[in-house]
């Protein structure tokens, strides 16, 4: 290259040097905050200048900076998968720094707010070390029903299960495990166990709930021994964020009828109040399937709450909560009244169900963070079956003590807990051979004393290891040990997310108090032996992945494998004998498998759409020989898709659910019901229209399909003529011998059920809020 060429290179390089330096000075930097409804920052949001395509992430201050934005006019917006867009316009001069504050208002169903399942402590669901899947008012009002069970039924992998055909009872299954392996929180606190599985979980009201954390998978470390396939933690409205007045009430064309009515107050200067008042009534009988027998039962219902937050120094908590439950609720023959009951003339099964519970959080007036969590509860259960007479009554109280420390990386809780049961019933569970009690009868007293230790040690913002331990000591069976261990690892934007689990869990089995089976008189209880604890091993992968896209659309999926390995598995035989239920520890083993999938999708603020499947393989295996769990499906899904018209303020939600085909119980190889159920889909619409009068309108469809388990099978409780199997003839070794009274030799048997009993019905509905 020659002088002059160097010379003209030179020149154009300065040039251009001098061009580029000039254009940076005269860039301006952009800085602000983004900010929840609450005031609280948001970390993770995106917050975008559109025009240039320039985007960061907020810090875990909700803070952000964008630099070398040139002069101009521009739209600045933040969006977060869950919430809804906030944007605004602002003018960038020449070396100026313009600061913005952008709010972002929760929209979503699925949210990413604060979670306290995992840890015992709040930390956002993004940074939790443990998967947990949160759900918030706006996803239960998309489908509204009068209690928390029915609710459940559009969440994957969850599935509210049926249990009996005359009274409907039922309980919560995570991941294909029956109900006893999922532990029911409120607030944190296990108020819901034992007894109250049967009936108390029906009498939550959705109005009491602010939101819903599920964690599938083990949490026996830190919530205790029945927390083995998952636990669902209600985290109910506090007084202090509660709006000062709400309504929310609605009919359907069967003739239910549901009320919440809430309202605040405040007294003094430093209490704030909460009360609620939840009724339910439906008294029509229905025999659409024409077998003489309800379809389902006839219930009257009524709850109270009311909670007390407390303003204290240094912001330390003090909360007190309280709840009354009374239900009556009956089914059967549709000529039974109440003079029948407990006779054997016309079969019923009445429940009277009384119930209270007392709950509070105070923390310690010291520099440690010290919590004490308290509860009481008492259950009182006067019940008929045909006539079978099952009275029973159960009182817990729990307490314990938490520290939460952090040292250095280490963010720990240190934590001791006792828990009191007192049980009573009439059934062989609390019989004693003691000739000089009169009753016949003793309480069963089970004391649990525990202690627990969780270290989270942060590496990095990338890295992070959750261990803990927890040894309780039972006063029946002596020493339980349960550890575990997770790992979190994600991206520098948390938009990619891999979680790795790993437990013990332990259960302690009381049949009579969460098996309805075992109470309905149409078969005998018999345990072949003493019954030991069951013992499991699980393991868990979950994958979070959030993508943003242009104009407003997120997606976000979580992924999960999982595992869970049963020693000790105590499996109810319905097969060997049709006249009895067999209880025995389980020789060999069982597993729990299969992997689940969740796909949440928002547009803006108009469109939301959650969609889930799992697939499970939950079996047995005895003497080498494999047999699949009864009444497991191997396919759930579930979808919730919103759309929101916002120039009319009209929603459409559509919800619905899935199941492939389970195992049933048959009384006999003559029995004509089929063995495995078919695939079945419960669907719904909802129409909501706000007005500007302040409330909203809802009405819709449940049941669209008008599907239910009838289906092609000749019936579902078999010999509903013969109730109390009076004209049923045996054998010398206990089995039924066929006559032409009765040709299949079967006898009386509600617990052929799997699903809702209830067709096709409307709904309508009000809501008024009041801030």
């Amino acid at each position: 290259m020659n002088t002059s060429n160097q010379k003209m290179l030179l020149l154009v390089v300065l040039i251009a040097v001098h061009l580029l330096s000039s254009h940076q000075s005269q860039a301006g930097t952009l800085k602000g905050k983004v900010v929840d409804a609450d005031n609280q920052p948001v970390s993770s949001a995106t917050v975008r200048v559109q025009q240039i395509k320039k985007q960061v992430l907020t810090n875990t201050s909700g803070m952000f900076v964008i630099k070398n934005i040139p002069a101009g006019t521009y739209l600045v917006s933040a969006g977060l998968l869950g919430y809804k867009n906030d944007q605004k316009t602002i003018l960038m001069k020449e070396n100026d720094t313009v600061e913005v504050d952008l709010t972002l208002t929760q929209k979503s169903m699925k949210t990413d707010e604060v979670v306290v399942s995992g840890t015992m402590k709040e930390v956002s669901k993004l940074e939790s070390a443990v998967p947990i899947e949160v759900y918030n008012q706006a996803f239960f009002k998309s489908n509204p029903n009068p209690s928390i069970f029915e609710a459940l039924q559009n969440i994957n992998g969850v599935r509210a299960q049926n249990n009996c055909n005359v009274c409907n009872t039922g309980d919560i299954r995570i991941n294909g495990l029956e109900g006893p392996y999922t532990m029911i929180l409120i607030d944190g606190m296990p108020i819901v166990s034992g007894l109250s599985t049967v009936y108390g979980f029906s009498g939550i009201p959705v109005s009491l709930i602010e939101r819903l954390e599920v964690v599938k998978g083990p949490a026996s470390t830190l919530y205790g021994s029945e927390a083995v396939g998952g636990l669902i933690n209600i985290i109910t409205k506090k007084a202090t964020n509660a709006p000062v007045l709400s309504v929310d009430m609605f009919g359907t064309s069967w003739g239910e009828a549901n009320m919440d009515i809430a309202g605040k107050f405040q007294a003094g200067s430093s209490a704030h109040s909460l009360v609620g008042l939840n009724y339910f009534n439906f008294q029509n009988r229905v025999d659409n399937n024409n077998d003489g027998f309800t379809d389902i039962t006839l219930q009257n219902r009524i709850s109270a709450f009311n909670t007390w937050n407390f303003e204290r120094e240094d912001n330390r908590i003090f909360s007190l909560a309280g709840r009354y439950v009374y239900e009556d609720r009956w089914g059967g023959d549709m000529n039974w009244a109440r003079e029948f009951r407990g006779g054997d003339s016309i079969y019923g099964e009445s429940i009277f169900t009384s119930r209270w519970e007392l709950l509070g959080t105070y923390q310690l007036p010291i520099e440690e963070k010290i919590l004490f969590q308290f509860s009481g509860n008492g259950h009182n259960q006067n019940s008929v079956y045909g006539n079978t007479i099952y009275i029973a009554q159960q009182n817990i109280g729990f307490g314990q003590l938490i520290w939460d420390k952090q040292i250095g990386q280490h963010d720990m809780i240190f934590g001791a807990a006792y828990r009191y049961t007192w049980y009573d019933d009439n059934t062989p569970a609390t019989a004693t051979s003691d000739t000089s009690n009169i009753s016949g009868n003793k309480p069963s007293i089970f004391h649990l004393p525990g202690i627990f230790i969780q270290d989270e040690i942060r590496f990095n913002t990338n890295h992070r290891l959750l261990l803990g331990i927890r040894y309780d000591y039972n006063s029946v069976h002596g020493n339980i040990v349960t550890p575990r261990l997770n790992y979190k690892l994600n991206s520098d934007d948390n938009n990619n997310i891999l979680r790795v689990s790993f437990g013990n869990g332990f259960r302690v089995v009381n049949l009579f108090t969460e098996d309805h089976a075992a109470l309905t008189g149409a078969r005998s209880v018999e345990i072949v032996s003493a019954i030991n604890p069951e013992t499991s091993w699980n393991g868990n992968i979950n994958l979070e992945k959030h993508i943003f896209l242009q104009d407003n659309l997120f997606f976000d999926i979580d992924a999960s494998a999982f595992y869970t390995y049963f020693t000790n598995k105590i499996i109810p035989d319905y097969d060997i004998d049709p006249n009895k239920i067999i209880y025995d520890n389980l020789n060999g083993y069982a597993v729990s498998q299969g992997v689940s999938l969740n796909f949440d999708l928002q547009y803006g603020s108009s469109l939301r759409f959650l969609v889930g499947g799992t697939y499970m393989d939950v079996f047995n295996v005895i003497d080498n020989v494999k047999e699949r769990q009864i009444f497991t499906e191997r396919f759930t899904g579930t979808w919730t898709i919103g759309y929101n018209i916002e120039s009319v303020g009209l929603t459409v939600d559509y919800t619905g659910n899935l199941y492939s085909p389970m195992r049933l119980p048959l009384l006999s190889e003559n029995d004509p019901r089929s063995e495995f159920s078919p695939w079945w889909s419960i669907q719904n619409i909802q129409l909501t229209q706000k007005t500007d009068y302040g409330f909203e309108i809802f009405a819709g469809v449940k049941n669209l399909l008008n599907w239910t388990p009838q289906g092609n099978n000749p019936f579902l409780i078999a010999r509903t003529n013969d109730p109390f199997d009076k004209q049923v003839q045996f054998d010398a070794d206990g089995q039924v011998v066929a006559t032409p009274e009765n040709p299949l030799g079967l006898t009386f048997d509600p617990t052929y059920t799997y699903a809702p009993n209830q067709g096709i019905r409307g709904f309508l509905g009000i809501r008024l809020v009041i801030n």
